[in-house]
């Protein structure tokens, strides 16, 4: 197996764990960090003895923190739109793996930490797990899928608000939205819950389940447009005063002062 930087891999009876290994930033995601999870997953789809997949994140604090915002600070008109199409390439991988791909969301599930989350196919969150698209508050958008799946899931108007206002919501209130399937009381019960649904499912056939996989995303194919609309949107948002207030605020550890320029 190649060696990761800022990922744990586990095989073990026939199902991959892949863990964001970046405890010490909360498994924020970074260029290099969504490349490994690129391979990871490509992993999955090669190799015939891998029959399920669980996504987590190191430590019981964060799932994934959201993007890298050293990273993402440094991000302006001219990068952007690949940095948005980066992350939507690899979460569109994980979505249309023909192998079932479960969340198992220990904590903090942010930004492109939700929209890794929602890329999965079932997700599974601990009782202390928070989520939200907090974009807005750094001046941009999200931009890994994050405007077309959030909808999809729990419905245009909570989804507008949510994006707008980057508030965070708890694991009981996304799965009673429908963002979660099922809350964990504590980390151990977490996996054995993850564990559990993928036994469930790896008893039917696989070539049916991947079918099914392939027929429910096909309800939404026609949102491919709406993915470069995101993308796009990501550009744009780079270039204004209010992402760079945004970005510089949050590092800086202050109230950002929006001018809406």
């Amino acid at each position: 197996m190649a060696e990761f930087e800022n990922l744990k891999l586990i095989i073990e009876n026939d199902i991959l764990t892949v863990m964001i290994n970046r405890e010490d930033k909360y498994n924020a995601l970074n260029s290099k960090t969504l490349d490994e999870i690129h391979l990871a997953i490509q992993k999955a789809y090669d190799d015939e003895s891998i029959k399920g997949v669980i996504i987590t994140g190191a430590g019981q604090k964060a799932f994934v923190a959201g993007a890298d915002i050293e990273e993402l600070a440094q991000v302006n008109e001219m990068t952007a739109r690949k940095f948005a199409e980066h992350g939507q390439e690899v979460f569109a991988m994980i979505e249309n793996c023909y192998k079932p791909v479960i969340a198992a969301i220990n904590g903090f599930a942010l930004g492109g930490g939700c929209e890794l989350a929602m890329a999965c196919h079932i997700r599974v969150a601990t009782e202390n797990a928070k989520f939200a698209q907090p974009e807005v508050k750094l001046g941009v958008i999200p931009g890994y899928g994050g405007t077309q799946r959030l909808p999809q899931l729990i419905g245009k108007g909570k989804a507008l608000e949510l994006m707008m206002t980057g508030e965070m919501i708890s694991a009981q209130e996304a799965k009673n939205l429908g963002l979660v399937n099922y809350v964990a009381t504590d980390i151990d019960a977490l996996h054995a819950k993850a564990q559990d649904l993928l036994r469930r499912i790896l008893k039917n056939s696989p070539a049916a389940v991947g079918m099914v996989i392939n027929c429910v995303n096909s309800i939404y194919s026609s949102q491919e447009s709406g993915y470069q609309t995101e993308a796009n949107y990501f550009r744009m948002a780079a270039k204004t005063e209010d992402f760079k207030e945004g970005t510089s605020a949050f590092l800086a550890k202050r109230e950002a002062q929006f001018t809406g320029k």
